[in-house]
């Protein structure tokens, strides 16, 4: 059975603003196994976002493929695609994403709510269990904006596990939080990963990228480096696509 999550091969992508080509990603091929715990590093602008947006199947390509649980999803509807996002991936935003008129309770189960194959009993024991897992059960009936920075960022990981879902992927998750809440989340996604959760994060921090089993780096839409075990590979492909969780 293949261990392969992800594969994206000779990806793309272009932005068109007045006329004017952006040429986001060039020729990205990648592989990410069950797993893994993956950083995405390099400076503002240099595609780190769209690879994670495309990843995530928030945004498409213009060519190449990419191959989700050993599926083409490259070409798939708008509808296809948000019922595999929901079912599969989960995010965690700089920004938390809650939405401020409904309890932690209901903001985690928000996205289950939409999942047909989930009885309501079963979406009950998947938010308890999620919001246990972050130790946030006791706020499980309050708001947002009742809880701290780093409060609502395990409210928001709490929902993007809930589901249960093949890979997480965390955009900055510690870009708005002070040190202190900020180690917290790591420690808490450090966590996940040794339970065997899979994770691609986005960071601008070296420190939080070093916590990653594997690091990337991105510059002008291109990878330049993939380091696993402190071992520069860029034939990651070929490395990767055997390597074990």
């Amino acid at each position: 059975m293949s261990n392969i999550l992800i594969r994206l091969n000779d990806v793309n992508k272009v932005f068109y603003t007045d006329e004017v080509e952006t040429h986001a990603l060039s020729n990205i091929s990648l592989v990410i196994n069950k797993g893994e715990y993956v950083s995405i590093s390099g400076p503002s602008g240099c595609g780190k976002s769209t690879l994670l947006n495309l990843i995530g199947l928030l945004d498409t390509s213009n060519s190449g493929i990419y191959q989700l649980l050993a599926h083409d999803v490259s070409g798939i509807s708008k509808k296809e695609r948000a019922r595999i996002r929901n079912k599969d991936i989960g995010f965690i935003f700089q920004s938390f994403n809650l939405i401020s008129d409904l309890t932690v309770e209901e903001n985690v189960n928000l996205p289950l709510s939409y999942r047909k194959d989930l009885t309501k009993n079963e979406r009950e024991q998947f938010v308890l269990s999620s919001l246990k897992k972050v130790n946030m059960e006791h706020r499980a009936n309050h708001f947002p904006s009742q809880l701290s920075g780093g409060q609502q960022q395990r409210v928001a990981i709490a929902r993007a596990i809930a589901g249960n879902p093949s890979i997480i992927l965390a955009d900055e998750p510690t870009g708005n939080l002070d040190s202190e809440n900020a180690e917290t989340i790591m420690t808490l996604l450090d966590l996940l990963h040794k339970e065997g959760t899979t994770i691609c994060m986005v960071t601008h921090d070296p420190r939080s990228a070093k916590r990653a089993t594997r690091s990337i780096d991105i510059l002008d839409g291109q990878i330049i480096a993939d380091k696993n075990n402190n071992q520069t590979n860029l034939n990651h492909i070929n490395t990767h696509q055997t390597d074990a969780a």
